[in-house]
């Protein structure tokens, strides 16, 4: 399986997130799963690393957009690079080019990543797929829109598309596969 980790751009070596995301991707290398991230630092690179070292195959989604705006390129633990010109492209095949996404703390853009792929598992624009959110951080975040005047528009149906995990080996074991 192609599996998409969204995550954050800022945890550095060393740090508990960077480890955590190192282990998320060398269990999934472990399980002979391809990992998909975002093909740059932070979160990306944690994940790439620990599936390289796994001996699992990692496909860096970049896009010229970024490397624009930010003085980043792509980590030395890509196996593929697939590139495209717009971060709107790059967003559309981290999520169309997956079976199974994992979403990892992270901020804004992390959040737009969830947002958009659970809005495509809503309307039916992607095949069903299992969307794992990691950590308390989102459950406390979606919580806000589940319970509160929000709710409404959320239908439980919708809400059962999302699965929560406290942690990456919880996670993982969510996968079925």
């Amino acid at each position: 399986m192609n599996i998409t980790i969204f995550g954050g751009s800022a945890p550095k070596p060393n740090s508990p997130a960077y480890n955590d995301a190192h282990t998320l991707g060398k269990l999934l290398a472990e399980r002979n799963h391809s990992v998909m991230t975002g093909g740059y630092i932070g979160t990306m690179e944690a994940v790439s690393r620990g599936a390289s070292e796994a001996g699992g195959h990692v496909i860096g989604v970049t896009c010229e957009e970024i490397e624009s705006w930010r003085d980043v390129k792509p980590n030395q633990w890509i196996t593929d690079e697939w590139r495209y010109p717009t971060l709107k492209a790059r967003l559309n095949a981290l999520i169309e080019k997956c079976d199974a996404a994992y979403a990892l703390p992270g901020g804004p853009g992390t959040l737009t990543e969830i947002m958009l792929m659970w809005n495509q598992l809503i309307i039916e624009a992607i095949p069903p797929a299992p969307l794992i959110l990691i950590g308390s951080g989102w459950q406390n975040v979606l919580n806000q829109a589940f319970y509160t005047e929000l709710g409404s528009y959320v239908a439980q149906k919708q809400r059962d598309l999302l699965q929560f995990a406290p942690d990456v080996q919880s996670a993982v074991k969510l996968l079925k596969s």
